[in-house]
């Protein structure tokens, strides 16, 4: 039997398993909100569960702030936890477009029912290309496109931008690559590094941007001159994420390779190194297996 005044948890052996000290599970919490039919403070959720201890007050704001980040419940301007299905949300990530506005695509992409939401370019400076947001729709534009307005920002999509670093009055900004990123980055006089005007580079993003303010962050990496041959690889791989520095074990490993082959290693192999070999691979290539004779 439950105690008086605690609600019952069809969840608690569950949080009991997962917890040395359980708190109300998350359907708990939801059925609650739903129940009251508008938003409430912690302090009030952690009384209508009957928590008083310290400790249980604490773990439940962690759980409402996961919920918070996970998308299931919204925290209004006064703080208070409401639920998203009772605003009309719409779980979404963002497209940008190179003209400024953009685009919410409902997720999961592909499985979620529903046109994607237009995004004007106000509301699109707040936000970047590959931010999960939950969306209001608000009507439709001129053309009949449903149109809306981002209430809360979920998931951020980039956390390092490539693009080249500028000056102008002292200012200093990246202009990213991508360009579905319309907004600058501004880089702080201490955050640039040798970075110089002109040069390309990658930023992290040390302030995302808000409706008030612009986004920051500082140089990373100088990835060269914008002429400079090879560069548009380095500023693709950068800019899709993909691995470029070896694992620290694979260096080791490499680190014990001897300069000349062992005998062990020419078995099952001929030695043609006397013979005069062309090699149609470049000067800065990583193998020599494309050759003529």
């Amino acid at each position: 039997m439950p105690k008086k005044g605690k609600i019952a948890d069809p969840h608690a052996e569950r949080e009991a398993a997962r917890y040395d000290r359980p708190i109300p599970s998350r359907e708990v919490i939801l059925d609650l909100l739903e129940a009251a039919r508008k938003p409430l403070q912690q302090a009030k959720i952690a009384s209508k569960l009957a928590l008083g201890d310290h400790e249980d007050v604490e773990a439940l704001g962690k759980r409402l702030r996961a919920m918070v980040r996970d998308g299931q419940l919204l925290i209004d301007r006064k703080g208070a936890y409401c639920l998203v299905d009772r605003m009309d949300l719409v779980r979404c990530r963002v497209q940008g477009h190179r003209d400024g506005y953009g685009f919410a695509m409902r997720v999961p992409l592909g499985q979620a029912e529903g046109d994607d939401i237009y995004l004007s370019a106000r509301q699109m400076h707040f936000v970047f290309d590959g931010d999960e947001v939950l969306v209001q729709v608000t009507g439709e534009d001129r053309r009949g496109r449903l149109e809306g307005k981002v209430v809360e920002v979920l998931e951020r999509g980039v956390s390092v931008v490539v693009g080249r670093y500028q000056e102008e009055s002292g200012i200093g900004f990246v202009v990213p690559d991508n360009q579905r990123i319309a907004q600058q980055i501004l880089i702080p006089p201490k955050e640039k590094g040798q970075a110089k005007s002109g040069q390309i580079v990658t930023a992290r993003i040390t302030d995302y941007p808000t409706r008030k303010l612009g986004a920051k962050g500082s140089v990373a990496e100088i990835l060269g001159d914008h002429l400079d041959p090879g560069l548009e690889i380095d500023i693709a791989i950068r800019a899709h994420g993909i691995p470029y520095e070896w694992p620290e074990a694979v260096v080791e490993e490499a680190g014990h390779l001897e300069d000349e082959p062992r005998e062990a290693d020419k078995r099952f192999r001929e030695d043609l190194r006397d013979l005069p070999f062309v090699t149609i691979d470049g000067e800065d290539a990583r193998d020599f297996d494309d050759a003529v004779y």
